[in-house]
């Protein structure tokens, strides 16, 4: 098809696989350019670049790789090749709410899997890449629309129903990024309750060996007048004086700290 109508410049954003979702109008013609997302065999999200040209009621799709556009109908045909890729994408996403809300319940569940945090990762990557990709293209698309009420074989009502299903995948992707957050936050409240609990216990054992230590310290100095180094029940005495030592500060211990108890061992049943 001869593009010579065309802005040097317009051109320029059609072969550029990177451009992000665009259109634009002339006296006779309006160019659509849609970067969408689409999700492999693998579970991966790749992003697919179309163009297409509606002029004199005529549709043309832009074959990269023959670097020129071929006709591909009317706006019936444009309509049925649309609608197929936003209904395969409203499958798509509500997939990963599907996933997404699997997670939710291990967590919940207190079954969290090792990889919670890789799998939180790439939903989030995912999730994120298609809101932004579908905010620009459902923009573009509602220009789009409007632009092609003018046509007298433009079907609004068809054409809108795709419309709204862009906004449905979009707001689909911002909800699952809103509920990836909520359990980003519920998640690391866990592990800091773990965290605390074990430093909470480690705590406990250091003062109880604290005593210990200081007896030990003190009767392994290498010097001399050490008491009990001449006594043979000497290492039995040091033995008792270390319980005895042990015991007043393990009571004062637990006397000081009652509440923490109390509050620790709450929070430990309601986990």
């Amino acid at each position: 098809m001869n593009t010579d109508f065309l802005n040097s410049l317009i051109l320029e954003d059609i072969e550029n696989p990177e451009h992000p979702s665009d259109f634009e109008s002339g006296d006779d013609y309006a160019v659509l350019i849609l970067r969408l997302p689409e999700l492999t065999e693998q579970k991966e999200v790749r992003i697919h670049s179309y163009a297409f040209l509606t002029r004199r009621g005529e549709c043309y799709r832009y074959d990269r790789g023959a670097g020129e556009f071929r006709l591909l109908g009317t706006f019936e045909d444009l309509h049925r090749l649309l609608d197929a890729k936003t209904d395969r994408l409203l499958r798509d996403i509500r997939q990963y709410h599907v996933e997404i809300d699997r997670l939710e319940e291990s967590l919940y569940d207190d079954h969290a899997p090792r990889n919670f945090m890789e799998r939180w990762i790439t939903y989030k990557k995912d999730v994120s890449l298609i809101n932004r990709l579908m905010f620009h293209a459902t923009l573009s698309f509602e220009l789009f629309v409007g632009y092609g009420k003018k046509s007298d074989n433009f079907d609004e009502l068809a054409y809108a129903d795709i419309l709204e299903h862009m906004s449905r995948v979009r707001d689909l992707a911002r909800a699952a990024m809103e509920k990836l957050d909520n359990l980003h936050d519920f998640y690391r409240a866990k592990v800091d309750e773990r965290m605390n609990r074990n430093m909470y216990w480690l705590t406990i054992l250091s003062a109880i060996f604290l005593p210990l230590t200081l007896v030990t310290g003190f009767f392994g100095m290498n010097t001399g007048g050490l008491p009990f180094t001449e006594d043979p029940s000497g290492t039995s005495k040091v033995l008792w004086i270390s319980l005895i030592l042990e015991g007043l500060f393990l009571v004062a211990f637990l006397l000081m700290n009652r509440p923490k108890i109390r509050r620790f061992r709450r929070d430990a049943k309601e986990l």
